[in-house]
């Protein structure tokens, strides 16, 4: 028997796991469409015109949702290093969402917010996720 307990804030870092697991797959389903689809991307804002290489940004995406994913699936089986590489994953996700506000507010301003939820559940009570019984 395990004299181990577990509290409530276990489900937060099992939310970080889902959430970081959600958008690995989803950057991947965008840097696919990316890679295939390279054309250049316009935003007009407020007076300035933003050109992106489309194909650069796809590369990028990609690579990050297979850590994601892979990130995620360490973190449900309570690994330590990937606590630390989801952490450093969700602030460079939030970095590059800091990015992207001129072009998409209110998609990157709602990344921004789930980023700092994770790191948060994963700083504060992530060292429940690899005592789970």
């Amino acid at each position: 028997m395990s004299t181990t307990k577990t509290t409530g804030w276990l489900g937060w870092g099992l939310f970080a796991g889902a959430i970081i697991l959600i958008s690995g797959v989803f950057s991947v389903i965008q840097g696919f469409v990316g890679l295939i689809a390279p054309d250049t991307y316009y935003v007009k804002t407020s007076g300035s015109l933003f050109m992106f290489d489309v194909q650069g940004w796809a590369w990028w995406t990609l690579i990050i949702g297979i850590l994601l994913v892979l990130t995620a699936l360490a973190l449900f089986a309570g690994q330590l290093w990937a606590r630390i590489i989801a952490v450093i994953l969700a602030s460079l996700s939030a970095i590059g969402n800091l990015l992207l506000v001129p072009a998409q507010p209110w998609w990157s301003l709602i990344l921004i917010g789930v980023d700092i939820l994770i790191i948060y559940a994963l700083t504060a009570h992530g060292h429940e996720l690899g005592r789970r019984e």
